[in-house]
């Protein structure tokens, strides 16, 4: 009985780690869309703004995590 508790844990931890890492795409996707309309985004510099932009909200998702805990 434990271990199907255990794999209906770790689904649910999958399942929300997924959820986290689909917010922090589309937020991403959102400010980049942004500044591509501001004209501060080219095709040169997409890679590298993108890259940027995604560790900077996967850092401030994980800092508010580690403060709710």
């Amino acid at each position: 009985m434990s271990s199907s508790k255990s794999k209906s844990i770790g689904l649910d931890h999958e399942q929300l780690e997924l959820k986290r890492t689909e917010m922090i795409l589309r937020t991403t996707k959102e400010v980049v869309v942004k500044f591509i309309e501001m004209g501060k985004v080219t095709p040169v510099t997409f890679d590298e703004v993108f890259q940027t932009v995604y560790s900077s909200v996967e850092r401030a998702v994980r800092k508010d995590l580690t403060r709710t805990k």
